[in-house]
């Protein structure tokens, strides 16, 4: 089996990933700071420390980013084109 150095088994604990728990208690505007944040981090130290894996954790922060604006432009033009469309 594989290592898993993004979510490694200790993140499983408790029955939530830390993720989910903080999405769960933050706000999205909050959430996003904290991912940002991550993002600076592992990107700025890469070439100091873990290299491509900093990379690679970057890269997981800024997909959740991604998934959650995606998520929240499928909701906001959904609520847009249904308010049109029942008009």
């Amino acid at each position: 089996m594989t290592k898993d150095n993004i979510n490694p088994d200790h993140y499983k604990v408790g029955g939530i990933q830390p993720w989910d728990y903080l999405k769960a208690k933050l706000s999205p505007e909050a959430l996003k700071g904290f991912a940002l944040g991550n993002v600076i981090k592992y990107v700025s130290r890469a070439d100091h420390k873990n290299k491509t894996e900093d990379l690679i954790k970057a890269k997981w922060y800024l997909d959740k980013i991604i998934e959650d604006m995606e998520a929240e432009n499928k909701t906001t033009h959904c609520v847009l084109v249904c308010r049109t469309e029942n008009k």
